[in-house]
This record gives C-alpha cells, structure tokens and sequence, in this order.
C-alpha cells in the first residue's frame, strides 16, 4: 500500500471530524464557535506539520510527493464525509450541499494539509541534519579524501592603518 493513502485517510477523517463536531457546536453553543474554530484549526495545523516533519526526521522516500498526492485525496474524501457526518449526527445534512463540499471545502482541506505539510518537511529535514546524520549524497562522497582548508597568506598592509 503506497504510503500516502494512510496519510490521506487520517487527514481525510481528522477534518471531517472537526468540520462535523464545529457544526454541531454551532447549532447547540453559537457563542462558542471562535475559540473552538481556532483550536480546530490549531490541531489540524499541527497533525499534519507534526505527522510530515516525523516523515521527513525518519527519511521517508519522496515525502514531498507523498503529502501532496496525500492532500490532493483528503480534499474531497474530507468534503464527502463532513457531508455524511453533518447528515447523520447533526442536521439530516442532503446530498445538495455535496457539491460545495467537493470544490470550496475540498480545496480549503487540501491547502490546510499541504502547507502545513510542507512546513514540516522543511523542519523534520533539519532536525535529521541537525542530529549529525549526513545528508543522502554524502555516501557517495565517502569515497573521496577530505580536502583541508589552506592557510591563506597575509598581504602586508600599506599605507596608513586606522
């Protein structure tokens, strides 16, 4: 099983978890709705910046090409199952508001697991260089000796120093 169809499932069903649980807490709590949207957000943010940096810290191959193809199906998986969430456990939801979850809301879910994504990336790839592993061509540079820097001569200083 390639490696991005678990990631696209659990992003897939974390956002249309949240979007079904931020639905229901506007029909029963309406004044409850922006600090529970922030951290909504916050986690989904996080999951997907923490899971892609974990990625890239244990070397998963082509991990960038994993998290996009990952965000490209989460977009509308997302969007099909807020839509059957939103109809079972809060408002008996219709097939009418499928289309607008598979463009507007499915394009929205695939930008908010793909930047973060990226972003973790960018940082799991440090943190792999930063804890003293090389980086993947310096196997191939192994072979060859270690050049030293040279000492660089002093040119005598003319004229006036200040």
């Amino acid at each position: 099983m390639p490696s991005w169809v678990l990631r696209a499932l659990g992003m897939a069903v974390l956002h249309a978890a949240a979007t079904v649980a931020l639905a229901k807490i506007a029909v029963f709590q309406p004044t409850e709705t922006t600090f529970v949207t922030s951290v909504a957000l916050a986690v989904l943010v996080g999951a997907a910046a923490l899971w892609s940096a974990l990625d890239a810290w244990l070397g998963l191959a082509d991990a960038g090409r994993t998290w996009f193809i990952a965000a490209l199906v989460a977009g509308p998986l997302a969007g099909v199952l807020s839509v059957i969430g939103r109809g079972v456990f809060v408002d008996q939801t219709g097939i009418s508001e499928l289309g607008s979850a598979l463009f507007g809301g499915a394009a929205f879910t695939a930008l908010l697991v793909l930047v973060p994504a990226g972003l973790g990336l960018l940082v799991g790839a440090r943190l792999r260089r930063a804890g003293g592993e090389q980086d993947p061509d310096a196997e191939t540079r192994a072979d060859e000796p270690e050049a030293r820097p040279q000492p660089q001569k002093r040119r005598p200083r003319v004229g006036p120093t200040g």
